[in-house]
């Protein structure tokens, strides 16, 4: 997944907003407010932080090296996924959503109709 097709994915979902609140190269997306994906979108190697269900994280963890514990987020709930071709892009865009369907979740009944949403649909 190169850096434009995760921003896309990122920026597709309703109501995605990018923002760079901790430095001009760290991408942060996020809806409502709430934080669903961070990336140095110029680094090398590629990679993102997503939030996870705790006990998807560690399956993913076991299935696939390039998932580990999110770097300097809380490591139950976050995963953090080098780029480098290992973990199919399905499955990337699969976790993108999910990490949003999990921020979403938590807003208001409000928040929720307001875009659209209809619910957690889908485990890894």
């Amino acid at each position: 997944m190169t850096p434009a097709a995760l921003k896309k994915v990122c920026l597709g979902l309703p109501g995605a907003k990018e923002e760079f609140p901790f430095d001009a190269s760290t991408s942060v997306f996020k809806v409502a407010g709430k934080i669903f994906a961070l990336s140095a979108l110029a680094g090398d190697p590629l990679g993102v932080s997503l939030k996870c269900d705790p006990d998807i994280a560690i399956q993913l963890r076991t299935s696939y090296p390039a998932i580990t514990p999110g770097y300097h987020l809380n490591k139950r709930h976050w995963n953090t996924v080098v780029l480098d071709g290992t973990v199919p892009d399905q499955l990337v865009r699969e976790m993108i959503e999910d990490s949003y369907d999990l921020v979403v979740a938590g807003l208001s009944k409000r928040q929720q109709e307001k875009l659209h949403w209809i619910g957690l649909t889908r485990n890894l």
